[in-house]
């Protein structure tokens, strides 16, 4: 199993969030497909605001969001990450990368767990090739923020019905660390 989603499997299981066994192919209810689109359009949304603004160590969190996401629909329904080829090329156009993450989170529509996967592999394609970062060590950061927050005061970055990101930049970790100069 990918190393990124068993982590998201163990912060779920700390949370007591519902995840279907690995291997046992679940699909996702369509109010769950909803759900999930609803929050990878909103990291979406994020990551885009990030890119306007050209802070890499933003564009960077909002990568590894927007791939924590796609992850979580994948243990909902008990999946794993099928590697997929990303066919994007550092262009030096923005739009260019506006309108790949949208086009693949638009394809997760379908609820189909290649489709959450293709958004996680564009998230590290992205990281290496356009924010020129350690995606490994990132989502690491990001993790170990989340588990701190949890631990320290109970208090997730995702709440317990919607596991929607609920803390803004000033409390997120600082991700310029993980940026290759």
């Amino acid at each position: 199993m990918n190393k990124h989603l068993q982590s998201v499997r163990t912060f779920h299981e700390r949370l007591n969030v519902p995840q279907a066994v690995p291997g046992e192919s679940m699909k996702l209810s369509d109010m769950e497909i909803i759900k999930f689109q609803s929050l990878l359009m909103e990291a979406g949304s994020e990551l885009l605001k990030a890119i306007k603004a050209g802070e890499m160590a933003e564009i960077l969190l909002g990568l590894i969001d927007l791939a924590y996401v796609a992850l979580a629909a994948l243990a909902r329904q008990g999946a794993d990450i099928v590697d997929q080829p990303i066919e994007w090329r550092l262009d030096g156009f923005v739009l260019s990368v506006m309108r790949i993450v949208s086009d693949k989170i638009n394809d997760c529509s379908s609820g189909e767990p290649d489709n959450y996967s293709a958004v996680y592999c564009l998230c590290v394609h992205l990281s290496r090739g356009f924010v020129n970062a350690d995606f490994d060590k990132a989502f690491q950061c990001v993790e170990l923020h989340a588990l701190l927050r949890l631990s320290k005061s109970g208090e997730s970055l995702y709440d317990d019905t919607e596991h929607r990101r609920t803390a803004k930049l000033k409390n997120s970790p600082d991700l310029s660390e993980c940026l290759y100069e």
